[in-house]
């Protein structure tokens, strides 16, 4: 892939890296303005033009920087991650085959841990039909899942499962749950949905989430990984700010959005909003998504992301499913927030501390 850039790329390059990263982690090979990257084996050459240099490219510039680094310091520190998107049914055994086969793949390709999707386990054709395939923790589904962790030896995000309520028996209702899987199987880390997704756009789409499913009572710690602490959330929650900024307050460094966004607001709001909370919680986003038609009823958007502390998208899977992989760079987190310390900057004495989230606990 050949890119056109702006003749002044240097002026770019000596602004925008960290005076502790030299020009050459770039790959620099000409002074006339070559620039390659590789990864996966594939090359990206920038060849110097003159002309407008598009933000696109700028953000583009960023992730090769920290691709760049990464690599070569993937002896010491795994840091890549696999953000799986599926399109799942109401087959419960069929899902987890197409799950565990993106597992798989991105164990192959090096990820340390791996993403799924809101409602991986499946997407039923009715209220009826979901709540008769809900499970406890310790039925099969979730067992299936700390037996894959454990053969694969990676963290498991799973980003939104139909788990029976307290008073299953009584009243038939459940939560959606995301659980965080340690490489030994084991779960590090659960998170209950707290905003539901109750929504009626005329001729659009038409949910209600709260008529069988109980909301979350709290916002959870992040949870320590070797990622780096992860905030806990699923899908509606990401248009509440409230929600991530008190995670970052707790520290999580990376914060996840599995979703099951609709096609319709998916088209309007998903990457703004997913770059929004980025930007101002200055962390990593990690975003899972489902994809494609589920049933008569249903299709979700698609484009699963990874967006950086500056805002930028670092991979991106389009329509249909399958696997994009990104690096998780904490050293350019923590340089980021302490050139602009936005968490300091904030004028509590105004409008107070957002959220109320109990402080990180390490593994």
């Amino acid at each position: 892939m050949v890119l056109e850039v702006a003749a002044d790329i240097w002026t770019f390059l000596f602004y925008q890296v960290p005076s502790h990263v030299r020009v050459v982690d770039f790959g620099i090979r000409h002074w006339s303005g070559h620039l390659k990257c590789v990864w996966n084996k594939t090359p990206t050459v920038i060849l110097g033009h003159s002309g407008h240099f598009p933000l696109s490219l700028m953000c583009l510039l960023q992730a090769c920087r920290r691709i760049s680094r990464g690599l070569a310091m993937s002896a010491v520190k795994r840091s890549l991650i696999g953000v799986c998107q599926l399109s799942s049914t109401g087959d419960k055994k069929h899902n987890f085959r197409e799950c565990e086969r993106l597992v798989r793949e991105g164990v192959e390709r090096g990820a340390c841990m791996l993403f799924l999707p809101e409602a991986f386990d499946y997407i039923a054709s009715s209220t009826e039909e979901t709540l008769q395939l809900a499970e406890t923790l310790e039925g099969e589904v979730v067992q299936r899942y700390c037996q894959l962790a454990r053969e694969t030896g990676v963290w498991l995000s799973l980003g939104g499962f139909h788990e029976r309520g307290p008073d299953w028996e009584r009243d038939r209702r459940i939560y959606n749950t995301h659980l965080l899987l340690n490489e030994a199987g084991q779960i590090a880390g659960l998170y209950r949905k707290a905003h539901l997704f109750d929504v009626d756009l005329k001729g659009h789409v038409s949910l209600n989430e709260s008529s069988f499913t109980i909301p979350g009572p709290q916002i959870e710690p992040p949870v320590a990984t070797p990622i780096g602490k992860i905030g806990l959330t699923i899908c509606y929650d990401l248009r509440f700010p409230e929600i991530s900024l008190a995670l970052a307050a707790a520290g999580a460094e990376v914060l996840t959005f599995p979703s099951a966004f609709t096609v319709t607001t998916g088209m309007a709001h998903w990457e703004p909003l997913l770059r929004s909370r980025a930007i101002e919680t200055q962390s990593y986003v990690v975003a899972a998504a489902q994809t494609g038609r589920h049933n008569v009823g249903r299709s979700s958007y698609g484009h699963s992301l990874v967006v950086d502390p500056w805002g930028c998208v670092l991979a991106q899977c389009g329509q249909g499913p399958g696997l994009c992989c990104a690096l998780i760079d904490l050293d350019y987190l923590c340089q980021l927030r302490r050139q602009m310390p936005l968490a300091q900057h904030r004028r509590r004495d105004l409008y107070g501390a957002v959220g109320a989230c109990p402080q990180t606990h390490n593994l």
